[in-house]
């Protein structure tokens, strides 16, 4: 049962990997700039098919190595996470050096072809970009707030009732496996963690408007309309995890203070955990990076094309831009945004975003 589980969790994410061109810009392939008119070229299809077929067998590898290293007799629950994670870690290594192969391959073609050499560069900047509605008001995150502050309140209400020792690991049968010493401080753990990814996921909705804006210069006025339709997707979509996280928080919480049904304590976690996952594939294959699959009244690819930046791509995934002043830009392959690493106060956020993550537990003695 504990295998049937996390490979429920790893085929999203296996799909999720393995289709990232597709629902990557027009105008980028494998984290190369690229004119649009070319993104439907022979050689470029063929790299797309081939990068799937490449992904598909590692997912399948993974699959089978946790299966036999899984079903080996004498594994406790502690090896099982530990084979689940070196496997995930070993997966994004070798993707990743899956991306560079077709990326390096992808350089050499454009170079070959000459693309885009007869046609203008430029860099399309809308002055009424930023008095368009880019995302859903972080008033929204009210309701999580609401959520937390009473699970609290509930919880020293009823103090008296909560065992001394309470629960705080389960594993996939629902069983117990790590309890804790009643305190305030332990007690606490859960409705401040929701309180930090509450915050975490208003600055991300925040970060949705603010970052920087990336129009076609061959069609603009549909860029325009994609990317506003893709930003305020994707903050509705934080603005529902968020109090769906909230929420999954308050009734780990109630667990403490009530009897509840242990399986339960396993399956809710992962129905959430599945649903956020299907809804973000969803949305992805729906309006893709920057909103290139949504479908928009269609205009004709003009004389000028978007200016090739390459050089600040390392890799092709990491922007370094000292001289540009966005902080948040979207990324080049996959969905979703990412920061400039030339800029040092990028660097301080997330940095930021990490020490919370890993020292409020501490703080509290967990």
């Amino acid at each position: 049962m504990n295998m049937i589980y996390l490979l429920l969790i790893l085929f999203p994410a296996f799909i999720s990997m393995m289709f990232i061109p597709y629902w990557t810009r027009r105008t980028e392939s494998f984290g190369v700039t690229i004119p649009e008119g070319v993104y439907s070229n022979s050689n470029i299809k063929k790299l797309r098919k081939q990068y799937v077929l490449w992904t598909a067998l590692a997912s399948i590898l993974v699959t089978a190595l946790f299966l036999v290293l899984g079903s080996s007799e004498g594994i406790d629950e502690s090896t099982y996470a530990f084979i689940f994670s070196a496997l995930i870690f070993l997966y994004l290594i070798g993707t990743f050096f899956i991306y560079l192969f077709f990326h390096r391959v992808m350089k050499r073609l454009k170079k070959t072809e000459q693309w885009g050499k007869e046609k203008a560069q430029q860099v399309f900047i809308s002055t009424e970009f930023r008095k368009e509605k880019l995302n859903h008001s972080n008033l929204w995150f009210g309701i999580s707030f609401l959520i937390t502050i009473a699970i609290i309140a509930l919880t020293f209400v009823l103090y008296d009732r909560i065992p001394e020792k309470i629960p705080m690991q389960y594993n996939f049968d629902g069983e117990i496996t790590n309890w804790a010493t009643k305190s305030p401080k332990s007690l606490l753990l859960m409705p401040i963690m929701s309180l930090y990814l509450t915050l975490l996921f208003m600055f991300l909705n925040t970060m949705i408007a603010k970052a920087k804006q990336q129009i076609s210069a061959e069609r603009p006025k549909e860029s325009l309309q994609q990317n506003i339709i893709f930003r305020r997707r994707w903050s509705a979509y934080l603005i529902s995890t968020g109090i769906g996280l909230a929420l999954l928080f308050a009734f780990i919480q109630l667990s403490f203070i009530f009897n509840m049904n242990q399986q339960l304590m396993t399956i809710i976690p992962l129905v959430f955990a599945g649903i956020i996952t299907i809804w973000a594939i969803i949305l992805s294959i729906t309006t893709g990076q920057g909103g290139s699959r949504v479908k928009v009244s269609t205009g004709s690819n003009g004389e000028v094309i978007d200016r090739d930046d390459d050089k600040h791509w390392k890799l092709g995934v990491f922007y370094f831009n000292p001289n540009d002043p966005a902080i948040f830009l979207e990324k080049r392959f996959g969905v979703g945004w990412t920061i400039n690493l030339g800029k040092p106060v990028a660097w301080l956020i997330f940095l930021g975003i990490i020490l919370l993550a890993i020292g409020i537990p501490y703080l509290l003695g967990m």
